[in-house]
């Protein structure tokens, strides 16, 4: 309505009743006209825009995150930030290879190490979607390595007893890390992580044969192990080996391009290199971590490493977090039901302590999950959800806010923390509302 209309409209108040018809039908016709051509009041700028991101925060992230790097803390990064489908922050920083003088790129390939475990749950959550198999089922239903296993019975004197489990090892207990399953590698293949030379099956099969640390569903023990059996589930469920139904209905609808488990020729030279730190100086990891020697990129490997093998960028992940955000729909096409999302991403570990690696967060199924103000200080709302890898990526998901946060590097020896909390706090302040 214009000023003059709301003129005529205050006037009437102030007519007498008989006087009051005409001034009506003047602010009628105006107010059909205004109608018929479309006009408006002048909206304030203020008023008709949506609040966007903090962009003084945003200019200043580059600055800190090549901080780290400057002081030999990383060699370099690669940082992005979504807020829904707005991509609002995206750097490379430093050297992806120090030796061979090349520097970070947007498209630089990492080993992002444990964020390959969500993605193996979201293969598990598909084969329960098409009713393959069950979350409450024994693990033993599809593996029979598994029956009849033992449990440690007790701490001190008597850790050596072994006892009969309450019951046996579900698939939900290996989604929540809630098993029991040791983390070690049997004593039979205790290099297969480094070499990735024992094929998936009989890792599992090894993994069998160890006592469990603890009665299952009563603890929680974070365990690569355990998520390499729901690997062979996967196997045995659907037909196909494990890395190629990970990359036939997960990657490559997904569109991550630049995603494996073993890299091909043509990728190699975008691969960022592994670094730990001596005598306050980066170097090359050694050929004892996971993956074994990095520079020689897996070759001949055999072993995929279902809780911890894949390789990515920041774009393919934010592929993969873009689809969980929006309830299982990637680019109009779905993968998850919202039901499954819902069931990954809530808390299924309320009232076991201690669980997860940060204060103030619970296990959803193979997702970190923040429910406490302990862990809002990390730089998460509650609700928030996410994963870290060995070599200190992180990719986090702020529902609330819709907002994506994945930040990469490859520091194999720690020390990290302070980079992570650093940008994971950045990232979330960059939501206005």
């Amino acid at each position: 309505m214009s000023a003059s209309a709301n003129v005529v409209a205050i006037d009437c108040i102030h007519q007498p009743i008989n006087d009051i018809l005409i001034p009506v039908r003047i602010l009628s016709l105006h107010v059909i006209l205004l109608a018929l051509t479309g006009a408006v009041l002048p909206v304030t700028a203020q008023s008709a825009r949506t609040p966007g991101p903090n962009e003084t925060t945003l200019a200043q992230i580059p600055q800190r995150i090549k901080h780290f790097a400057d002081d030999q803390t990383i060699s370099g990064a690669v940082t992005l930030i979504a807020h829904a489908n707005t991509i609002v922050e995206f750097h490379a920083f430093g050297m992806a290879d120090i030796e061979a003088n090349r520097p970070m790129q947007k498209d630089t390939i990492f080993q992002i190490m444990s964020m390959t475990k969500p993605v193996t749950a979201i293969g598990i959550m598909m084969l329960a979607e098409e009713g393959k198999l069950a979350l409450r089922d024994p693990v033993d239903q599809y593996l029979p390595e598994f029956r009849n296993q033992r449990v440690a019975s007790n701490i001190g004197p008597d850790a050596a007893r072994l006892g009969i489990p309450d019951h046996p090892i579900t698939i939900r207990d290996l989604l929540t890390h809630t098993a029991g399953i040791q983390d070690a590698a049997p004593a039979t293949i205790h290099d297969y992580p480094q070499l990735m030379n024992v094929p998936l099956a009989e890792v599992v099969r090894q993994l069998a044969r160890q006592p469990l640390l603890f009665q299952p569903g009563t603890q929680w023990s974070y365990s690569s192990p355990g998520i390499e059996i729901l690997g062979r589930i996967i196997e045995v469920c659907s037909g196909q080996k494990y890395e190629e139904f990970i990359s036939d209905r997960i990657l490559r609808p997904l569109g991550m391009k630049d995603t494996f488990f073993y890299p091909p020729a043509d990728k190699i030279a975008r691969i960022a290199m592994v670094y730990v730190q001596k005598d306050g100086k980066l170097v090359r990891a050694p050929a004892s971590i996971l993956g074994g020697d990095p520079a020689k990129y897996r070759q001949g490997s055999v072993f995929p490493a279902p809780g911890w093998g894949l390789y990515s960028t920041a774009e393919d992940l934010l592929h993969l977090y873009r689809m969980m955000l929006n309830k299982g729909i990637y680019e109009n096409r779905r993968l998850l039901s919202p039901f499954s999302v819902h069931l990954m991403t809530e808390s299924h570990t309320t009232g076991i302590r201690p669980v997860g690696w940060m204060r103030g967060a619970d296990y959803g199924l193979a997702w970190e999950v923040v429910t406490d103000p302990l862990g809002e200080l990390a730089g998460h709302l509650k609700g928030s959800y996410g994963h870290g890898g060995a070599f200190g990526t992180q990719g986090w998901i702020d529902p609330a806010s819709d907002l994506i946060s994945i930040l990469l590097i490859q520091r194999a020896d720690g020390g990290t923390d302070s980079l992570r909390n650093v940008f994971l706090n950045m990232a979330e302040s960059t939501v206005v509302k």
